[in-house]
């Protein structure tokens, strides 16, 4: 579980792009941004991006955008443990872009199960960064991937989509969406779900926009008797869960990823804070007890690195325990996001409370990352479900 010497070129290009291109800084502008805009902004052909156009385009030259792309549909075909180098240092910085929902998610799907014109149609579009693409999976407060009540009903010539998404990421601007619908058995049946690539500023799609707690976005989706032609079916009919797990699957490690670079972050500041703050003419980082917490904090990033490293792995190896891995990884990564962003906040006193101080910043994009994907709950049961028990 070591990076090769190009994975390592990778993540160093990656962390000086990022680090000068979108710092925190750039976050805290997009958010000062959104607080001017006027109430009911959200009409669905000038919703604001919620990241920088600009950057994205730099991403996609550089070549990110189609890290996981197969060479044969415009893509670089570098691997998952490339792209999770790149999260990761995106995580070092909040760096908001496309990049997670576009390739982990919405590319995924069609990578997946999609048909040979369905890929040659979009997945260069997504390598050049032209297209983007969003899920539209959640119809609940809580993770629960089987249970879908929107349906597309079979007509004619098509499909007719019926019902409404909520916490779709970047959904609010995606050009396309992969719509998670039920064409037969009951709501809580992974049979009988299906996938369908649906044009996001087609009739009867209606979005609006929801600007979440760490200043990053989402959206909830209506599709009001949204007409779908059949070439629109991603896959089989009815078929579509197994698929769509693999893809959940390798999101929740990709973003396991993007999380640990938060994690890295949070935890090399705080130590810097330790070592220069100073209290009762001494420098907090000489108290036994800081020091006792510090070491516990240690101890559980170097565990999540080890499980990401291994989860990244399993999926260039293609290997059996990838959902295992997955649902580990992700439950780990919920709780040391939880614990180091609590920690340092604090140990920076009454700084680590105030909007001035970045770290307050980390704790708020790890509430929110903890429940994308499943919360601890979620992937401790599913991990004891798939082990047997």
């Amino acid at each position: 579980m070591v990076l090769t010497e190009a994975q390592n070129l990778l993540k160093d290009t990656a962390r000086d792009f990022i680090q000068s291109k979108a710092p925190v800084a750039a976050l805290r502008q997009l958010r000062e941004y959104y607080k001017d805009l006027p109430e009911g902004s959200c009409n669905a052909a000038a919703i604001e991006l919620g990241y920088s156009q600009e950057l994205w385009e730099q991403m996609s030259e550089l070549g990110w955008a189609g890290i996981v792309i197969p060479e044969a549909y415009g893509g670089l075909e570098f691997g998952y443990q490339g792209l999770g180098v790149v999260l990761e240092e995106c995580g070092r910085t909040l760096a908001a872009s496309p990049l997670f929902a576009t390739v982990a998610l919405g590319a995924g799907c069609i990578q997946e199960i999609g048909s040979d014109e369905q890929k040659q149609t979009l997945l260069p579009k997504v390598a050049e960064g032209r297209t983007t693409l969003a899920l539209a999976l959640e119809e609940h407060p809580r993770h629960t991937p089987t249970r879908i009540a929107t349906c597309a009903e079979a007509t004619d010539d098509g499909y007719t989509l019926k019902g409404f998404k909520t916490f779709v990421l970047d959904g609010h601007c995606a050009d396309q969406l992969v719509v998670v619908a039920r064409t037969s058995g009951g709501i809580e049946e992974s049979e009988g779900i299906s996938l369908f690539l649906v044009d996001a500023n087609a009739p009867g799609v209606r979005r609006s926009r929801t600007a979440m707690l760490d200043s990053r976005n989402v959206a909830r989706i209506v599709f009001d008797n949204v007409r779908l032609k059949s070439e629109a079916l991603i896959g089989m009919e009815g078929q579509g869960y197994p698929a769509l797990e693999t893809v959940l699957d390798r999101a929740r490690i990709l973003l396991a990823a993007e999380m640990l670079g938060g994690v890295q972050e949070c935890f090399e500041r705080t130590i810097e804070y330790l070592k220069e703050r100073e209290q009762f003419g001494t420098k907090i980082g000489s108290f036994q007890a800081l020091q006792h917490r510090a070491a516990k904090m240690l101890t559980e990033v170097e565990l999540s690195q080890a499980a990401v490293m291994a989860a990244l792995s399993a999926l260039d190896e293609n290997s059996s325990n990838a959902r295992l891995l997955a649902s580990l990884v992700k439950a780990r990564l919920n709780d040391t996001f939880e614990l180091i962003t609590n920690e340092a906040v604090q140990m920076h006193g009454g700084m680590g409370v105030t909007d001035e101080l970045d770290i307050g910043l980390f704790l708020k994009r790890a509430r929110v990352t903890m429940q994308i994907l499943g919360d601890s709950s979620y992937h401790r049961d599913r991990y004891a479900s798939l082990s047997g028990y």
